[in-house]
This record gives structure tokens, sequence and C-alpha cells, in this order.
């Protein structure tokens, strides 16, 4: 059976390379058959999953990707935090601060190079990784209902390769793959 959903495989789908040809041409190019559009369609759709499971936590989303990161390696300055995340320096300093007010982040200025600032998880943000890694779990779980084990290794195979070749293509293209948007943005002007 065909699913009603035109995201799912079958419902007209086209072969893919004729479907990008005519798109270089200046065909028609449907949303349900952009890799681009699938992919931010389904970012979205995890983090409103997550955040449903974070919500009656002080954690908000943006301040999720920062302990996710600082779970693995504390100390790192706030521009590393940034990049590792994607995330404008401006918007990272905001979190942070929210997260110092809520006792879940310190910064200490490096002692080699004051004008760094080194971020630390407090005690009660190292705490918060055993109450909220389980709810990403569940929401990856959610994720992947239905698929089958290598279907998901493929999956995680192919998303690594597709951030690989646009991360090649910025990088031919003169920006730095782990810049965010504003410093692209930026090296234009």
């Amino acid at each position: 059976m065909v699913s009603s959903d035109p995201r799912r495989p079958g419902h007209g789908a086209r072969p893919a390379a004729e479907v990008y040809e005519r798109a270089v041409a200046g065909a028609d190019f449907p949303l349900v058959e952009s890799i681009g559009y699938l992919v931010r369609d389904a970012h979205r759709a995890y983090l409103r999953a997550m955040q449903m499971r974070v919500s009656e936590t002080e954690v908000t989303m943006g301040m999720w990707f920062f302990l996710r990161i600082l779970w693995q390696e504390e100390g790192i300055t706030q521009r590393d935090l940034s990049r590792r995340i994607r995330m404008m320096e401006p918007t990272t300093v905001t979190a942070l601060r929210l997260m110092e007010r809520r006792g879940l982040v310190r910064r200490e200025r490096d002692v080699h190079d004051r004008r760094r600032s080194l971020v630390y998880l407090t005690d009660r943000g190292r705490a918060l990784r055993y109450e909220l890694l389980p709810r990403a779990a569940e929401t990856n779980i959610a994720a992947i209902d239905g698929l089958a084990s290598s279907e998901i290794d493929a999956l995680r195979d192919l998303l690594v390769r597709v951030i690989a070749n646009l991360d090649r293509d910025i990088a031919e293209r003169g920006a730095d793959p782990e810049a965010v948007e504003d410093e692209i943005t930026d090296q234009g002007s």
C-alpha cells in the first residue's frame, strides 16, 4: 500500500538524478523530493519531540546542545563550543549566561590567555546528564520506530556522508565548514 504522506518513499518519487538534473536546468523541484527539505523537516520534528521530553526540566533546547558537548569535554572555550555546535557566538554567550544563572555551568578565564573564557559544568550540570540522556534515547527510539537495524546503520552512515559532502562543498567555495551562518555571510561582505 502506498502511503498518503508525500514524504514517504513510493509516493510518485522519481529517480534522484533525474529530479536534480531537471532542477538544475530550471524545472520544478518539489520540496518532498529535496533532501535538504526532508532533513530540515526531520530535524524540526526531532526538536519538537525532544522539547516535549525536556520541557519539565530547567533545560531549554538551546541549552541541550551545549550540555551534550560539555558532557563529553569540559574546559573548552566559548568559541570552540560555538563552533562545535555551529551556533553564532552571541547566541552562545546568551545561552551560557542563562546556564550560569541556573547553576549549570561556570566560566573561568584561561590562565594562559586571559582573553579566553573556558566553560565547565557544575555538579548540577553534570547530574542532568543522567536525567536527560535517557530522554534523548527515547526520542531516538521514537524516530527509528519500524526501521530495521540495517536501515538505522545505513541512515546514520548516509547522514554522515551528506554532512561530509556539504562540508567539502563549503570548503571548495572558500568558506570554513565549521563556521556558523554569520561567519559565512560576513566572509562575503
